[in-house]
């Protein structure tokens, strides 16, 4: 188990909530490695389907998932020797990511490389779904990002175009998905401290979140 001592920042949250964003940038305020666990999912949903493999097949997608060979870092990610930073974030990938992701055999393969990730760089800013929950339950800081609905499709619109309502529709239904799975749902935890960042800017929480940490820190956790 990872603890606290490795100074994990858990943060979790539904897409569009300004995770990546969020995160990124109080990595580089405090110093700190970056690890988006999101796309470490799509990157194994794009191996699957670049190998026209059938996403229903647990045991088969599982095991892919364990003889990948997977480099995510703060700006590409690399799968089996080729760059998938791009195309992991295109409309197919997104489409059939959850799926891929609420394979009980693909989270365990993903949990053990985000807790070995941590461990090799002394902890790090970790961004997902079950981060807080799951991977790092002893995280010296969780958070538990969210946003309004309208405000989350914006914001898509916005990074990858579109139309809104589409998009908000498509964004309700990974939310309803990803929260009702069986393995790892997305879930606040108990000792969460949940942002709303509708209406606040990027500056704002990145600063509200360092404050934290720091006090955290320098009382031992929470």
């Amino acid at each position: 188990m990872i603890g606290p001592q490795h100074r994990v920042i858990a943060i979790d949250g539904p897409a569009g909530a300004g995770k990546s964003t969020i995160a990124k940038a109080l990595s580089v305020r405090l110093g700190m490695k970056y690890l988006d666990t999101g796309a470490m999912y799509r990157a194994v949903t794009y191996e699957a389907m670049l190998r026209d493999l059938n996403l229903d097949d647990l045991e088969n997608i599982a095991q892919l998932a364990v003889d990948c060979d997977l480099h995510v870092g703060l700006d590409r990610v690399i799968i089996n020797g080729h760059d998938a930073t791009d195309a992991i974030r295109q409309a197919d990938v997104t489409a059939n990511v959850s799926k891929v992701a609420s394979n009980s055999g693909v989270r365990k393969e993903m949990r053990i490389r985000q807790q070995e990730w941590a461990t090799m760089h002394g902890g790090g800013v970790i961004e997902g779904r079950d981060i807080s929950t799951v991977v790092f339950p002893e995280a010296i800081l969780k958070v538990f990002l969210t946003a309004s609905p309208q405000i989350r499709a914006q914001r898509r619109v916005e990074q990858q175009g579109g139309n809104v309502n589409e998009i908000a529709a498509a964004i309700e239904q990974r939310d309803l998905f990803d929260s009702t799975r069986s393995d790892s749902p997305l879930a606040e935890s108990n000792d969460s401290i949940v942002v709303d960042t509708s209406d606040r800017t990027i500056e704002e929480v990145v600063n509200e979140l360092e404050t934290l940490f720091l006090s955290r820190l320098s009382h031992g956790n929470s």
